[in-house]
Order: structure tokens, then C-alpha cells, then sequence
């Protein structure tokens, strides 16, 4: 499947989920004091400075709700916005405006400070080859607008799931009885299921990178929590025999020297985890 057509499968699923959760039998609120007749208009307002990021995802939204509705975009994801701004309008019956308010705001909020935080760190190393990773530490069943966020603030997505790539960690390791067992089992098990997935696995000393070069058939390996100084060591062993990838308790103090150590990726959970929410408002217009 196209990564496009993906997207937008999961997207759907998502949302419809969504919508359940949120309507169930009905919006009592609206439906009791809005008569089914009335058309509205609302503008989306920016409150906060930052990165937009779910536009899409809010016309998707709002289209797979009710059709009709009219959505005047007025700002591209990935655009710097500023308190104060217009984002989109929206125009049609009122009730779906009012139903399909919270989980459009939801969304958008939530993305736009993934967009945002990723969009600061990434300019911290642009000056680097290093490119910003996100990780698997996103909220369950969120995890397509959480990384499709990170894409628009300018960082790259990580595996997406379990299934997508091989990435051993200590606790593989431990439980395969050390890196050699392990990589020799994990390329065993690609050639035996006849799939074509990427290697990485994770070193926590300069012993452990060396490990990973003598085994050898690896894509990647994961500096985890190493000091710089080990850092430019293991990029000097490893000399382009394999990307390398720095992870673990990074941050915006610490994330420039580290890009700085020659590493090809660095990753940090936080981007999904320990993110600001954008804030934006959905305001009816009075006329």
C-alpha cells in the first residue's frame, strides 16, 4: 500500500473511533438548543506562537462528519503562525460545527506542538548532517497524527511499528544471550520469512559497538546514552560500515553538541511525549 493510501486508511479508522467515543448516542448539548435548520460559521484562531500542523486533518474531519460544509483553508501546515491568526473558516450547519468541534481542536493542538517542538530542536542541528528521529513512544492509537506531526515540523519518522523494521535492544540482547546470538537470529529469522527489513541494534559502550562491527549485517547502530566523548569514538569505529544513531535522554541543552559528534540521526521521545499543546480555539462568528 502506498504511503498516501495508508495515511488515509488509518486516518479514517481513527476517526471514525473518534466520533463514537465523543458522540456516542447523540450531542445533547447541541441537539437541544440548536435547531437542525441553522447554518454557522466559525473561524479557527491562533493563541499561540508556533508551527500549525492537522489542517488536513481537520477538513478530513469535518468532511467525513458532514460533506457539506464549506472549509476555507487559509494557512499550510508546516507554516509559522503567530497569536492572532486565522487558520481556516468553516461554514454550514451549525450542529456539525458545534459536534465536531472538540475532536478537530484536539487533534490540531496536539499536533501543532509536536510540529512545533520538533520544528525548535531540528534548527538546533541544521547546521549538521545529524536529521531528528521520532520513536515509538507515542499514545496508543494516536500514533499516525503524532508522527505525521513530526514530518511537518521537520523531523523524519523512526520505525513506525513493530513490524517495519528489526530494532534490537538490551533487553533482545540480554534475552538472546548477547549481540552476536542476536543479529545472527534476527538475520536467520529475515531469510527463513523471506522479508526485507532493516537491522539496528543498540550499544551502550564502545565494547558493545565493536561487538556489532565483527558480527557485521547491521543498517544501524544506536549509541544509547553514551557521552560525547564515546560518541565521536563510535562514529570514528564505525566509519560509514553502518548509519549511526544517537538516542537517550536527549536534550535542548545537550542535542547540539551531540549532533556535533558526526552522528547520521538523533532520536529523541520526547517529541511525542513532552510536547506544549498549540493553542487554538474554534470561535463561532456572529453576523
Amino acid at each position: 500500500m502506498k504511503q498516501e493510501d495508508f495515511f488515509y486508511t488509518q486516518l479514517n479508522a481513527l476517526v471514525e473511533n473518534a466520533l463514537a467515543e465523543d458522540i456516542g448516542e447523540g450531542d445533547h448539548s447541541t441537539l437541544s438548543t440548536v435547531p437542525a435548520t441553522k447554518q454557522g460559521k466559525a473561524r479557527l484562531l491562533v493563541k499561540d506562537d508556533g508551527i500549525i500542523a492537522g489542517m488536513d486533518v481537520a477538513k478530513f474531519i469535518f468532511h467525513k462528519y458532514d460533506p457539506v460544509l464549506q472549509f476555507i483553508q487559509h494557512i499550510e501546515d508546516g507554516s509559522t503562525v503567530k497569536a492572532g491568526d486565522i487558520a481556516f473558516e468553516l461554514m454550514g450547519s451549525a450542529r456539525s460545527i458545534l459536534t465536531t468541534e472538540r475532536l478537530v481542536l484536539n487533534c490540531m493542538q496536539r499536533m501543532s506542538g509536536i510540529a512545533t517542538y520538533t520544528n525548535s530542536l531540528s534548527s538546533m542541528i541544521s547546521h549538521t548532517k545529524a536529521k531528528l528521529l521520532d520513536t515509538r513512544k507515542t499514545t496508543p492509537n494516536f500514533r499516525l497524527l503524532e508522527k505525521k506531526a513530526v514530518e511537518i515540523g521537520g523531523g523524519k519518522n523512526h520505525r513506525f511499528a513493530l513490524y517495519d523494521m528489526i530494532m534490537l535492544k538490551d533487553n533482545h540482547i540480554d534475552m538472546a544471550g548477547g549481540i552476536g546470538p542476536a543479529i545472527h537470529s534476527a538475520r536467520s529469522y529475515l531469510k527463513e520469512e523471506g522479508k526485507d527489513l532493516k537491522i539496528e541494534v543498540e550499544t551502550r559502550s564502545l565494547a558493545e559497538v565493536n561487538e556489532v562491527l565483527a558480527e557485521g549485517g547491521v543498517d544501524f547502530i544506536m549509541l544509547d546514552n553514551m557521552s560525547t566523548t564515546e560518541m565521536k569514538k563510535a562514529v570514528a569505529l564505525i566509519a560509514g560500515k553502518a548509519k549511526v544513531e544517537a538516542s537517550g535522554g536527549i536534550t535542548e541543552k545537550t542535542i547540539k553538541e551531540i549532533a556535533e559528534t558526526g552522528v547520521d540521526f538523533i532520536s529523541v521521545g520526547a517529541l511525542t511525549h513532552s510536547y506544549k499543546s498549540l493553542d487554538l480555539s474554534l470561535k463561532v462568528v456572529i453576523e
